[in-house]
């Protein structure tokens, strides 16, 4: 047993990485923030990319539940780290028990967010010069894709999971927080309400008022 704390976040603020800082701030384990700044290009320093070679953040060190690992562990992209932690934190209760029905519908939106919202968004913001045949792509147009978020929220609520909050909502939260921030998301009751119950949680605040700082800095 060791006083080092069990994970590292590479992490730049205002960036995908502010969900795994949120994630973390969740969880309610010590962690530490390695922090990155593009304008310097750190993210591509070669000690980095030895650890993510994508050169991108979040990475997540991972030194073990005593801090003690010889060989700690590293997990990229944000959803991926999403569902790692709260995997490998069950005391926090952030995902359902494997083997309960409730880890259908959280593991189809922990893949809802990279596989469906974000490359429809993005889509929407750059459209291509033709659009390729529908057959070719694995999502549907962005509104769509927020439409099946709407009515998951009016099915049950306040949560994507009903009454029981988990890191999908984080995923998928956070990149509703950034539309709503940048001014891309349509006026809708049903998410400005889940956006506002988001944002009353305790670790969603000190998360923001984590990366308040670091941009600051």
């Amino acid at each position: 047993m060791t006083d080092t704390p069990r994970f590292v976040l590479h992490h730049a603020p205002r960036s995908r990485s502010s969900r795994a800082l949120w994630l973390l701030e969740e969880a309610g384990v010590p962690f530490e923030i390695a922090q990155h700044d593009f304008a310097k290009g750190t993210h591509k320093d070669p000690a980095y990319l030895a650890l993510n070679p994508a050169g991108k953040v979040p990475a997540l060190v991972d030194r073990g539940p005593a801090g003690d690992w010889s060989s700690p562990a590293v997990v990229t992209e944000s959803a991926a780290i999403c569902a790692y932690v709260a995997d490998a934190v069950p005391e926090a209760n952030l995902a359902p028990p494997v083997g309960s029905p409730e880890r259908a519908a959280y593991a189809t939106w922990i893949g809802y967010c990279p596989s469906v919202l974000e490359p429809a968004l993005s889509d929407s913001v750059f459209p291509r010069r033709e659009d390729p045949p529908a057959s070719t792509l694995g999502w549907c147009p962005f509104p769509e894709a927020l439409q099946r978020v709407e009515a998951a929220l009016q099915s049950g609520g306040p949560y994507l999971l009903g009454a029981r909050f988990s890191a999908a909502d984080v995923l998928i939260g956070s990149l509703l927080q950034w539309l709503q921030a940048w001014g891309k998301l349509p006026e809708n009751p049903t998410l400005a309400a889940y956006l506002s119950t988001l944002a009353a949680r305790p670790a969603s605040q000190r998360a923001q008022a984590r990366d308040a700082e670091q941009s600051a800095a």
